[in-house]
């Protein structure tokens, strides 16, 4: 179970590339919904997608799941 700052980690970290759900979606290859369950901690994504958003936004996987500040 990811810790529970992830879904506002990802929020934020979205937000500040000012991009909308879909746009992070589409480049994840899943849909709108997927992406916003994440966000309200109503799912979780699976390790290759964790990878995939920590090389995309430039943050270690540790820092998304909330067990690192940086």
């Amino acid at each position: 179970m990811l810790h529970t700052c992830f879904p506002e980690r990802l929020k934020s970290l979205r937000q500040e590339r000012k991009l909308l759900q879909a746009e992070l979606a589409e480049h994840l290859k899943v849909s709108k919904s997927t992406v916003s369950g994440w966000e309200v901690g109503r799912n979780q994504p699976d390790y290759d997608i964790l990878i995939e958003l920590s090389i995309y936004f430039g943050v270690s996987v540790d820092y998304l799941i909330g067990r690192r500040n940086y």
